[in-house]
């Protein structure tokens, strides 16, 4: 999945491995096999836990992510992540409100990204741009905040890409998955380190008690719980061991999720699907 919104603390080798672990070239959708299942889930936010000193008293809101596209005509994701913080302290409430639109060839050579957020109904960050994979590179182009240009390593990954190789990762066995990600979010130059933990194979008779009960789609699907820990790619480079983010999240193989934690610095939020509509596949042409 592409959810931006995005384990908890990572044991101190993990940066190590994050920075020394080559990372796979991105693949093509013919050589993984893998089948992204066009979708739209919704997701209600609660408060899990705070951590620390924070003061959040309660936080509830709501993702909508609407998935669409096919293997020949690319992949486009609709996001929004309406969330409304409540603080113990002067009874002071935030209402976020998160949305952003993406295009990923299904290839992975491009990639268009648009985004805006507001706090309490002010637009504070607007970010919208696109990105070309070259030969040697991966070139970046912002039209906003601002026009700028620049380059990232040939090898990074983008949002859909990363859900496809966690996917052949965790049909292959393996347990751990380093990535360097882009995903235009911030001001469109933010670039993460990522670090997936795959969990075992989740028995298809283990029941589940949200939307996803009763999809003839999902029946007979394996399944993996997943954490991936996002890192500044700058703080890994000098060693720093905290991740900005992380999200958890059981993974089917056809890039539907469900049971979602989103960690924050000092409260998780647990994402429950309350909605699931799978669409169509269009049909290659």
């Amino acid at each position: 999945m592409s959810i931006r919104t995005r384990l908890l603390m990572v044991c101190a080798a993990l940066p190590a491995l994050l920075l020394s672990a080559a990372a796979p070239a991105p693949a093509t959708p013919a050589a993984t096999g893998v089948v992204l299942a066009p979708h739209r889930a919704i997701y209600d936010l609660r408060l899990l836990r705070t951590r620390g000193r924070g003061d959040i008293e309660s936080v509830r809101g709501r993702i909508v992510y609407d998935f669409s596209g096919s293997a020949c005509a690319g992949y486009a994701l609709s996001f929004r992540q309406v969330s409304e913080l409540a603080r113990a302290e002067g009874n002071k409430s935030v209402l976020s409100d998160l949305r952003s639109t993406t295009w990923e060839e299904a290839g992975a050579k491009r990639f268009r990204f648009s985004s805006q957020n507001y706090i309490n109904d002010t637009n504070v960050e607007q970010v919208e741009g696109h990105a070309q994979r070259d030969t040697g590179h991966v070139e970046v182009k912002l039209a906003k905040p601002k026009d700028k240009s620049f380059d990232l390593d040939h090898a990074m990954v983008f949002p859909t890409e990363q859900i496809r190789l966690i996917i052949e990762a965790a049909r292959a066995g393996k347990t751990i998955l380093p990535l360097p990600v882009y995903d235009g979010s911030d001001n469109g130059e933010k670039v993460f380190t990522t670090m997936t933990v795959i969990g075992h194979e989740i028995a298809p008779d283990v029941k589940v008690n949200d939307a996803a009960a009763g999809q003839a789609a999902l029946a007979g699907l394996k399944r993996w719980p997943v954490t991936i820990s996002y890192f500044d790619r700058n703080d890994a480079k000098r060693g720093e061991q905290t991740p900005i983010y992380a999200i958890s999240f059981e993974l089917y193989e056809n890039g539907i999720s469900r049971g979602l934690e989103l960690y924050y610095d000092d409260f998780v939020l647990s994402g429950t699907m309350s909605r699931l509509d799978i669409k169509q596949t269009p049909e290659c042409k």
